[in-house]
Order: structure tokens, then sequence, then C-alpha cells
């Protein structure tokens, strides 16, 4: 499946893409439900299996899971594919996806942890020799203001000169857990999206730390939509790509990553307990803004595009310069 939160005339719920059109599934799984003479007549306790919320989704697991599946193929057995599919109410059960706005796809995550210095080709265009790679993961955090989703604007502070993109591979956590280990790290990963970690660069390096030049408001666009855990055979080897008003400045494989998705959610689960709908950040590859010659920063009105096989592409532009 993949998973979002979008808004079309009303506040935000769950949406699942399909094709070219998105399916509200809370209101999908009413239809279904009503459909199909199941004699459960608590609009309360359907809504709770498939919430309008991604995270309650999430935390509802399996069963959650299930009655999504279920319902979508519901759906697809329509004559119309459930197209002019009417919910209890009359309201429409999908919208074509131009007709929507899409949201990050978690919307109030309790960490977004993101991983530094992951990739040999990103190290190498840095001149950092195979010896002093990491021998951890080298870790920041972002908040929930950082988050924006596709299509949306992102600020550009008037605190820095230098704002830089990084296409990377971001982990939502579906099981939560702690100290798990590297062989057990998977079944409690909910699915995989796009993620650009938008950075402050002389604002990082000013500051010989980087968290201020990482944590601003809109400098984490995430989504467009999460695609569920058993549609990526191997997230170690996706084609991964960033292009900067339709020119190509990032293009590397997942596979050029220092720590694998395991090793990451491993290594920091010691450390911290993970909880459903906590986004991580693996890294970015070579070809970031700083290091080209010259180098690449992002101006306002730029369009950056970050893209990954098997999930989609990450669209947003550079708004006007904010601050003082």
């Amino acid at each position: 499946m993949r998973l979002t939160m979008f808004s079309a005339g009303h506040s935000p719920r769950l949406g699942a893409v399909v094709g070219d059109r998105i399916v509200d599934l809370s209101t999908a799984h009413l239809a279904f439900r009503a459909a199909t003479g199941d004699d459960c007549e608590s609009v309360a306790l359907l809504r709770a299996l498939v919430p309008e919320d991604s995270l309650e989704f999430l935390r509802g697991g399996r069963r959650s899971r299930e009655a999504a599946q279920a319902t979508l193929a519901w759906l697809a057995e329509q004559p119309d594919r459930g197209e002019s599919a009417v919910g209890p109410w009359g309201e429409r059960l999908s919208h074509r996806l131009e007709e929507v706005t899409l949201h990050s796809p978690i919307l109030r995550p309790r960490k977004i942890v993101c991983v530094g210095l992951n990739y040999r080709d990103h190290a190498e265009e840095q001149g950092i020799p195979l010896e002093k790679l990491p021998k951890n993961p080298i870790v920041f955090a972002k908040y929930d203001r950082s988050l924006v989703g596709h299509d949306a604007e992102v600020e550009h502070p008037a605190v820095t000169e230098q704002l830089d993109y990084e296409a990377e591979l971001a982990v939502v956590i579906g099981r939560s857990g702690r100290f798990i280990q590297p062989e057990d790290v998977f079944s409690h990963i909910a699915g995989y999206t796009c993620f650009n970690d938008i950075t402050s660069r002389d604002v990082q390096l000013k500051d010989r730390q980087w968290l201020r030049g990482k944590m601003g408001d809109t400098h984490a666009p995430f989504g467009p939509w999460i695609v569920t855990s058993d549609e990526i055979a191997d997230p170690n080897r996706l084609p991964i790509r960033l292009r900067v008003n339709g020119e190509t400045v990032q293009d590397s494989n997942t596979e050029q990553m220092i720590f694998g998705v395991a090793e990451i959610v491993s290594f920091l689960s010691r450390t911290v307990t993970f909880d459903v709908g906590d986004i991580i950040a693996t890294g970015t590859p070579g070809g970031v803004g700083f290091v080209r010659k010259p180098p690449l920063f992002l101006r306002p009105g730029d369009e950056v595009e970050v893209e990954i096989d098997g999930i989609g592409v990450l669209r947003n532009r550079i708004g006007p310069a904010v601050g003082s």
C-alpha cells in the first residue's frame, strides 16, 4: 500500500494511493462494511479499526492493515473501480490525485532521527579516506515543524546564504521497540518514503555542530507517501536521485550506505525506544551543493525533486526569504 495524509476541502485524513487516485480509507472502510453485510452498527468501532489519522492507523497493526487491504480489494471489484462510489452520507470515497493536497504522511511523529555522513560516495567527495569513515552512525534530530509534504513550500530563512539539499531514504517505524536486534529490525518497519534533509550549510559549519543548521521549520520535506515494507524487497538497494530545476545533481543507490537500515535502527534502539510513526532519515549520497564546483545552493523559486525507485517523487519549491 501507499499511505499518506491528504485533504480535499476537509481536514487532513488517511488516504491510500491507487494509480492516479487516492482513496479516503476510513470512509471507504465504512462503505465496504455496509455493502458486505457487516452487522456492526458502531461507526466509532469501525473508524477505530481504520482511523482517519495515519499514526493511529499504524498503531492498529496487522488488524488495521488487513481491514484496509480488504477495503481496497472491494473497491477494485466495483464496476467503475469505485471511482463514483460514495460513503454512508454521500461523501466521495476517492479523488483524483491532482484534486487533493498531500500532507506529510505522518503529521505528529514523536521522533525524527537523522543520520549524517552515511554514504561512501558522499564521504569520497569530501576527501574522507576509507580508514576515517564513521565507526558508528552519526545522528542528529529534526522536529515536527520541520515536516512538510509533497508540493509544500520550503522556507528560505534569512539566517542562511547557503541553503542546501540532501536526498534521503526515510524509514517509518510500525512497531515500537528497544534493544532491537538487527535480524528483527524489519518486523518493526511500517514502510519507506522520500526525505529531503534541507540544511542551512553555513549555519551548520559555523556552529561546529549540526542541530541549528538542520532543524529549521519546513526543512524536512517528507513523502509523497509511505510505501509499506511488503512492497520494498531490499531498502539497501534502491536507486536514489535529486533534481534542482530539472537538473540531476545527486544520482546514487542506497547500496552506497555505510550503515544499512538494519544496522541504523538496531544501533539507535540501544539508546532510545522507538515509537510507532517515528521517522529515521538514513543519510544522503554524493552531489550535495556545498561540495560541488562551483557550489550550488537553493534560491527562492527553485524546484527540488527527490526520487527513489519503487517509491516515487517528492517535489517542493523554495519560497521567498523569511526573517531578518
